[in-house]
């Protein structure tokens, strides 16, 4: 079999499934996952199960590391041949300085187009999917590129949060704001938009239907979800209700493919086990 002209690539942060990534010849770059004085690889040698393993016992949270400038150029070394080209995904900038360290390490690569998704987990696991489709399409990694980044800021990417502890302890959340919630069961919402993460509503409630109601004004909202998939992605904990989430999605949308699937250890650091999002890309931009 011929080699393929344009490749994948993506750091780990898509949180896209093993199973996915070997459908789609993704090629992965991973992220690394500090606990406590041990460096991991995220998903190669560590999981969000790992994650939550080491705050129950420690107490103390995990931490990712960016990737520096060499193992960029390493992970793209071994990975595009010559005469290949690649766009090359990764989180948001806001978030991290792994986009910023890709591109000062592809400066001088004319076969490189450097992503930054303004996102993180399968908010970026859409816009790399859809590059695979156009890439099995036939498309150049600069037509990639450029359609890419006219749906960066389309990506509907949002998480309700079951536990205020794990956002508490990142420093995210006030000791009185946590105390408040938990006392009120208030359940946040994490709206990504403009690259950055915050607070964009509050349910108050069980759990379950907290996230009932939140897929269902996800589904109701005037501005369309477009392309091929929806993900329902959650951080561990949430496999029923996950089920049920899908099933309302695809009643609403019946022409897209629906996938369920687990957030990575960059999600899990931030936002503990139990959370939740409905993601996919809008017909309009996120306001």
């Amino acid at each position: 079999m011929a080699e393929k002209k344009t490749l994948v690539l993506s750091d780990s942060t898509c949180d896209l499934s093993a199973e996915l990534v070997k459908a789609y010849d993704i090629r992965i770059s991973p992220l690394t996952v500090v606990l406590g004085d041990e460096k991991h690889l995220d998903g190669v040698d560590v999981t969000p199960d790992d994650v939550y393993a080491y705050y129950k016992s420690s107490g103390q949270l995990a931490k990712t590391t960016a990737t520096n400038m060499t193992e960029h150029e390493e992970f793209i070394n071994n990975n595009v041949k010559e005469g290949q080209e690649a766009v090359y995904f990764n989180i948001s900038s806001e978030m991290s300085t792994t986009f910023n360290s890709a591109r000062l390490a592809t400066e001088d690569m004319d076969n490189i187009y450097v992503i930054d998704s303004r996102n993180l987990s399968t908010g970026i696991g859409l816009l790399v999917l859809h590059a695979c489709d156009l890439a099995n399409d036939g498309k150049s990694a600069k037509e990639i590129y450029d359609e890419i980044m006219t749906l960066v800021d389309r990506v509907d990417a949002s998480f309700v949060v079951d536990t205020l502890e794990y956002l508490h302890k990142g420093g995210r959340c006030s000791s009185v704001a946590a105390l408040g919630a938990n006392l009120l069961k208030l359940r946040p919402m994490i709206q990504v938009k403009d690259g950055k993460m915050s607070v964009a509503k509050k349910y108050r409630g069980k759990m379950t239907e907290v996230l009932k109601q939140y897929t269902k004004e996800k589904l109701e909202s005037d501005n369309k979800f477009i392309g091929k998939r929806i993900f329902v992605t959650h951080s561990g904990g949430c496999e029923e209700i996950s089920k049920e989430l899908k099933e309302m999605v695809e009643s609403a949308y019946p022409d897209k493919e629906v996938l369920i699937t687990t957030a990575g250890c960059t999600v899990s650091c931030h936002c503990g086990p139990g959370t939740l999002g409905v993601l996919g890309i809008r017909e309009n931009p996120i306001v």
